[in-house]
């Protein structure tokens, strides 16, 4: 039986199977939280596997080469400085009233009978640099005056704000999900970026402008007096800053990091521009560079002090603890699945049956999504489980970030009750559940489903 569950496909597919559904259990049944819960079943599986006590966690003398600490190590090292510098330039983008700038901006030039649209290219801008729940905490304020300015559904202008939101959060970086797929699957940020784009946009197209148009006809919901009454009569900025400045700020990373993917295709190998291509492409320099630039033109020229930097920046950085102990656990159960040879199972399972990996990479992110609620959990799993299948297949980078796209996808379906973003929708919006499972969690589902039919067929034509 052991030998059987160690050394056979059907055996290391069943170890597979179970180590899932233990994971599942641990998070879902048990509330335990999904980094540890990731650890357990990590060590479970490759105790499981029978790899030896030393491989696993290393000795009392040496643990370097341990997969515990090059699981952890092997990731951390590659986002946290992203995800970090992400989230600050995030709130001082925020904290500076650029957000309503931004936002107020788009409204006076779509018009009021395009306002729904607005909104939604104001959550998809605003929300490359800032985390989902955050955007809706910044900009629904907005939704309620242009919603009561319209005199129409707050559903109508709710969802496109929060497609755009959503799509950022699953498809592009710095958000934690793909940059974690990135790293896990060995791929550059530059083609996240335009993998993104190109899978994102239509997604939002199609569940942010169509499916949020007809569903916001159909759902009637009132703007609450006292959430206007705060937006109008509440403290303003006195001095916001220009739409032309925000709008650089939130483009220089993406360009710079753009600039030194191509760079290092289009420029000469080892000529002076190529250098300097890869050093300002490089993400966590792009990202330095966006943030000492926010910290100057948003914070010190316009009256904040180190002090006030400092203190923001801590502020937002708190959150962040989780979200790296998280993916750092997730790339530990992925070395795990890699060492002990339950990737190559299921690679040749793929194989046999037929499965294409984009559609398995999918449907697994789509599963561990509804079952645990959280899309970077679902991301960060998923990517560690197909990593060693993907390994084996010699994909370009264009066909590995279409493959981060179709796991972002997947990611993002079916929001419901055991999604934290599922109630800050209702709450926010004031949605009852029925109407918030009919509106977010199908918006969810359509944006879900968009996404990955695009980055199937690109991937069918690359």
């Amino acid at each position: 039986m052991i030998h059987w569950l160690q050394h056979t496909t059907g055996g290391l597919l069943t170890l597979a199977a179970v180590s899932i559904a233990v994971l599942l259990v641990l998070i879902i049944k048990l509330k335990l939280e999904p980094f540890i819960a990731l650890i357990v079943v990590g060590l479970l599986t490759a105790l499981a596997a029978g790899l030896p006590v030393g491989t696993i966690v290393g000795s009392a003398q040496k643990a370097s080469d341990s997969l515990l600490e090059k699981g952890f190590g092997s990731i951390l090292g590659h986002i946290t400085a992203i995800i970090g510098l992400g989230t600050i330039l995030g709130s001082i983008l925020e904290r500076s009233g650029g957000a309503k700038v931004l936002t107020s901006a788009l409204l006076r030039s779509f018009g009021e009978k395009r306002a729904p649209l607005a909104m939604g290219v104001a959550g998809f801008v605003f929300g490359i640099p800032v985390f989902f729940d955050i955007g809706i905490f910044v900009l629904a304020p907005l939704v309620y005056v242009a919603a009561k300015q319209g005199g129409k559904s707050l559903v109508l202008y709710a969802m496109p704000l929060l497609a755009g939101l959503s799509i950022t959060h699953a498809f592009l970086p710095p958000h934690p999900g793909p940059v974690a797929a990135a790293g896990l699957l060995h791929v550059e940020l530059g083609w996240i970026i335009l993998m993104g784009l190109a899978c994102g946009i239509p997604a939002f197209l199609i569940g942010g402008v169509l499916y949020s148009t007809w569903i916001g006809k159909r759902i009637t919901v009132e703007v609450p007096e006292d959430m206007v009454f705060a937006e109008e009569e509440g403290e303003r900025e006195e001095n916001p800053p220009s739409l032309g400045l925000v709008a650089a700020i939130i483009a220089v990373p993406l360009v710079l990091i753009l600039a030194g993917t191509f760079g290092s295709i289009w420029l000469p190998k080892g000529s002076a521009l190529a250098g300097v291509a890869a050093f300002i492409g490089t993400p966590a320099v792009a990202l330095t560079v966006a943030v000492l630039l926010a910290s100057w033109l948003l914070g010190l020229r316009r009256g904040f002090t180190g002090k006030d930097l400092n203190e923001l920046a801590a502020k937002s950085l708190r959150p962040v603890a989780m979200i790296l102990l998280v993916v750092g656990a997730g790339a530990f159960f992925g070395a795990v699945l890699s060492a002990t040879g339950i990737g190559k199972a299921v690679a040749d399972s793929l194989h046999d049956a037929g499965l294409p990996v984009l559609l398995a990479a999918y449907v697994i992110s789509c599963g561990m999504r509804i079952a645990q609620g959280s899309a970077t959990v679902a991301i960060v799993t998923t990517s560690g489980i197909v990593a060693p299948t993907v390994a084996q297949l010699g994909y370009s980078q264009i066909q590995l970030a279409l493959l981060v796209m179709a796991i972002s996808a997947g990611s993002i379906i079916a929001s419901h009750v055991n999604d934290g973003g599922f109630w800050i929708v209702s709450r926010y919006f004031n949605l009852t559940v029925p109407q918030t499972l009919k509106s977010w969690t199908a918006l969810e589902t359509v944006l879900s489903l968009s996404g990955f039919g695009v980055s199937a067929l690109l991937m069918a034509v690359v």
